[in-house]
Parts: C-alpha cells; sequence; structure tokens
C-alpha cells in the first residue's frame, strides 16, 4: 500500500495516479472515512482514559451509572471503529502503487519496445506451434490432463520432462552465479501473504484457487511465499540486498483468457517456475531492476531466442509495480506470421508489498525504515519450452536442443 501521508497530503496526486492505471476508486469517500476513523479513534481513547480513572476511585451511586454509560459509549464506538477501519482497509489497500516517470501512459497495447535482439527464423516450410508438434511427437497429453484435472492441465512426457529438468538447472546456474540463494517453497500461503503481496485471494475475480474451510491458497508465483519470508522482520542490509530465487509449482486460474493466442501451453493451470526476489534499500531499487532485468536477458541470450523488452504502460500494471519490463521472445503461434509473446517480467514494486506485509530494514543512523522488494521470472516451464520448441522446430519434424542446454539433456536433438 502507499504511505497513508502521501493520501492524505496530496490526494490529488493519487487520484492522478489512479486515472492513468485504470484504477476506479473514490479517493474522497477514503479520504473521509479516514478522518472518521481518527476522530472515532481520539473519541474512544478519552472514554478510555476516563474509564481506567474512574476505575481507580471507590465510585459512588452516580459515578457507577457514569461508568455504564461510558461502557456503553465505549462498546459503540468500538463496534463503529471497528467498521470503519475495516471500510477504509478494504479501500485503501485497492489503491494501486505509484508510477514511474518514464512509464508509458496508456492500456495494455502502449508498451513501449525499449530493446530488440535476434530476428525471427526463417522457415523454408510450414512451421508448427508447439501444441502441434509436441502432440505429434508424444511430449504431451492435455487430452488425459483434462480427463484428470480438467481443462488446460496437462501430462509432460518423454524427452519434454528432460527439456524442462534441464531448462531449470540453466536457469540455477546463471542466478547462482549472481548471487541469488536457492530455495523451494511451499505450493500454499496463508490468504494475509497474498493480500500482502497484492494478489486478491478470494472473490470473483480472484486468479488464485482457495482451499476450502482455511485461510490457505494455492500461490500463482513465488513471488508470493518468498515475499512473505520476511514478513513482520526488520533487515539487516548492511551488507547488500537479500536476494532469493525460488523454485516452485505455480496454480492460476486464469479465468476469462481463453482463445485462440491462450492455447497449449501459453496460458496453463499449473506451471513450474524459477523466480527471482530481491529485498533492498530504497534507493538501490532502480538499480536491482536493471539487474534483474539483464540476467533475464542472459538467460534468453544464452538460449538464442529472438526476443524483444517492453516497458508495460501504466494501465497494464499490476497494483503493486511501479514499474514493469517484459521480455518477450518470438512465438510461431502467435498469428500467421508469428509474433512475440511474453516470456518473463520483471518488477520493481518499492515500499508497497513492504508496507502491507511490515518488512524494514536498519539505517545507519538507526531509524527504521520499509524495505523495497522486486521480482522477476528466472525460467518459466510454459512458455520458454513452447518459444524453444515453435524457434528450433526443422523441416524434418525434429526440436534442436540449445547449445546451452545440450549438457544437461545430454542430446542435441529431439526426433
Amino acid at each position: 500500500m502507499i504511505d497513508i501521508k502521501l493520501l492524505r497530503e496530496n490526494p490529488e496526486k493519487v487520484k492522478e495516479n489512479c486515472k492513468i492505471r485504470n484504477v476506479k476508486i473514490d479517493i474522497d469517500l477514503l479520504l473521509q472515512l479516514d478522518s472518521e476513523k481518527r476522530k472515532l479513534i481520539t473519541e474512544f481513547e478519552a472514554l478510555r482514559a476516563e474509564q481506567n480513572k474512574k476505575s481507580k476511585t471507590k465510585p459512588d451511586e452516580k459515578e457507577i451509572l457514569e461508568m455504564r454509560k461510558i461502557k456503553e459509549e465505549i462498546k459503540k464506538d468500538e463496534e463503529k471503529l471497528k467498521e470503519t477501519e475495516e471500510k477504509f482497509r478494504n479501500l485503501f489497500m485497492a489503491v494501486p502503487n505509484f508510477t514511474h516517470p518514464d512509464v508509458p501512459i496508456g492500456g495494455e497495447e502502449d508498451y513501449k519496445v525499449v530493446f530488440t535482439k535476434g530476428k525471427p527464423p526463417k522457415f523454408d516450410f510450414t512451421p508448427k506451434d508447439h501444441e502441434a508438434i509436441m502432440v505429434e511427437k508424444d511430449l504431451i497429453d492435455f487430452e488425459r490432463g483434462a480427463k484428470v484435472a480438467g481443462n488446460k492441465f496437462y501430462f509432460t512426457k518423454n524427452a519434454l520432462v528432460f527439456l524442462n529438468q534441464a531448462l531449470i538447472n540453466y536457469g540455477i546456474s546463471i542466478v547462482s552465479k549472481h548471487g541469488f540463494t536457492i530455495m523451494e517453497t511451499p505450493d500454499l500461503a496463508k490468504d494475509e501473504i497474498l493480500a500482502g503481496i497484492g494478489f486478491n485471494p478470494r472473490g470473483p475475480e480472484t486468479q488464485i484457487y482457495s482451499v476450502e474451510k482455511s485461510d490457505l491458497s494455492l500461490i500463482g508465483t513465488a513471488e508470493i511465499t518468498i515475499g512473505g519470508y520476511h514478513a513482520n522482520e526488520v533487515l539487516d542490509l548492511s551488507n547488500g540486498p537479500k536476494k532469493y530465487a525460488a523454485l516452485s509449482h505455480c496454480f492460476r486460474t486464469e479465468a476469462g483468457t481463453y482463445g485462440r493466442l491462450s492455447k497449449g501451453l501459453y496460458r496453463v493451470h499449473q506451471f513450474t517456475k524459477l523466480e527471482m526476489f530481491v529485498f533492498c534499500k530504497p534507493e538501490d531499487s532502480e538499480k536491482y531492476h536493471e539487474e534483474i532485468l539483464n540476467i533475464e536477458k542472459e538467460i534468453v541470450d544464452g538460449l538464442k531466442l529472438p526476443y524483444r523488452v517492453i516497458d508495460a504502460a501504466s494501465g497494464d500494471l499490476g497494483g503493486p509495480a511501479y514499474r514493469r519490463f517484459d521480455v518477450e521472445a518470438w512465438m510461431a503461434m502467435k498469428g500467421e506470421k508469428g509474433d512475440y509473446g511474453e516470456i518473463t517480467s520483471c518488477s520493481n514494486c518499492t515500499d508497497y508489498q513492504a508496507r502491507r506485509l511490515n518488512i524494514r530494514y536498519k539505517k545507519k543512523d538507526g531509524t527504521i525504515d520499509f524495505i523495497h522488494t522486486l521480482n522477476g521470472t528466472a525460467v518459466v516451464l510454459s512458455r520458454f519450452p513452447l518459444a524453444i520448441i515453435e524457434n528450433y522446430q526443422q523441416k524434418d519434424g525434429s526440436i534442436n536442443v540449445p547449445t546451452v542446454l545440450q549438457k544437461y539433456i545430454k542430446i542435441k536433438k529431439i526426433k
């Protein structure tokens, strides 16, 4: 969440930020609730003080009646305060992070291409999409996945299993080199952690699978579990940031996203992902945002995939993100002539998540302040194999294995 002082001191700035991010929130109502909440807290504390003062003396009959009246007023104020605080919190938690001044303004299609590398392959045959290739080569089974778990679930088979493991090992080798601590995380998290990171764990618009009769939900990314790893802690960043690379399964409902360009592995309900996460000092967050992006580029460069980097537009940013870069690889499945599709993203969330999860650090002068958090995809076992298979397909139906993966998979070609 944003700093409450900024809301109180500069509400017009908050309104303008909500406008460019296409978020409809009644900021005036939020300020009204904030004012009511503070007034009720003052009244409540005054009544408590009066109650405590009178309880220290031996009351006469008149004072007993007064104390009963105060007790009733405290109960009423307590209920009203609880109701007002809940309304305020629900609305305040929906206010998005502020936006980097260089972010392009607009909706999903208003991104800015900031980097391009490699050229799409020129096939001397009609290329197939990854789903057709995988099914033909018995690398994946969507039909039986749907039978067992439902639509958009699948079984990976044969060489694809080895390719996936090679991708994870390759990703781990890269992030380890850059000083990230490797972790595996739980696949479940408490709803309070999901909400703290910025995911809506319940309700009609959620993309999260929740566990019935519990406060747990399946995670959509290890950003959730690693973000919650240091919840309610004061970190020592005197020797540098905390950098983690976490391997986890990811589960997403992907509600309302079906269509021709969501076929195969592009949008699925379950996948495995290696996620980078950084906790750092506020003055360093832009530097580490660039570092995460450069690591993503290094990984894709090694795979020799044609790709571009986009600066996501303001209206396409998730609530926590101050700025987000997406790496998009060329894919044959994206239209008749192919196009770019997202394979990784990295976000600078500044202190937005840290405020919600109460993660702070001790400064040199001994004071405590909120840290900044950043996240980015290293490798994801849905769109990475998709891009490799579509770019490395051959006329004879085989699939070349990228050179950097061959030492892990022990083969040069999937026949």
